[in-house]
């Protein structure tokens, strides 16, 4: 499995925001520049977050965006899901109908077994424990890449 653009830099737009205090909106072009992100690039991602109620969108003069749910109750494969799409690893794990052989075929029970344990260790992450460990690289003295 590899992620996009998509799914690493909407990780690492909304674990910037759950390093930012929590009633406080953030501007856009603010998290683009702390994390190297085009602003035009990550105004498509925001989008989706928002309609999904993980991000909250607040206009005027002093909005911007912030978290709409507290970062404990944010998952990684929540994310990840949204932005990329299932975690099947082939189109037959999500639709059998695709292939005739599902039935009897071995390689297909691995990929489902591939997309229960992917999903299950990204279920396992909420945006919090990547924000702990975030600042703990941080006080280490580590470079402050996200993701």
């Amino acid at each position: 499995m590899k992620l996009s653009t998509r799914a690493r830099y909407g990780t690492r737009a909304l674990l910037d925001l759950a390093l930012q205090p929590p009633d406080e909106p953030v501007q856009l072009k603010d998290i683009a520049r702390r994390q190297e992100i085009s602003l035009h690039y990550l105004e498509h991602l925001i989008t989706p977050l928002v309609n999904a109620g993980i991000v909250r969108s607040i206009r005027g003069a002093k909005g911007g965006v912030m978290l709409a749910k507290a970062p404990e109750q944010i998952t990684l494969a929540e994310i990840i899901e949204l932005l990329e799409g299932s975690f099947t690893p082939v189109e037959c794990v999500d639709k059998p109908e695709v292939c005739d052989r599902f039935r009897e075929c071995a390689t297909r029970d691995v990929w489902c077994d591939m997309q229960m344990v992917v999903r299950n260790f990204l279920e396992g992450i909420t945006l919090h424990d990547l924000a702990e460990r975030q600042k703990s690289k941080e006080s280490a003295g580590q470079a402050m890449y996200y993701v």
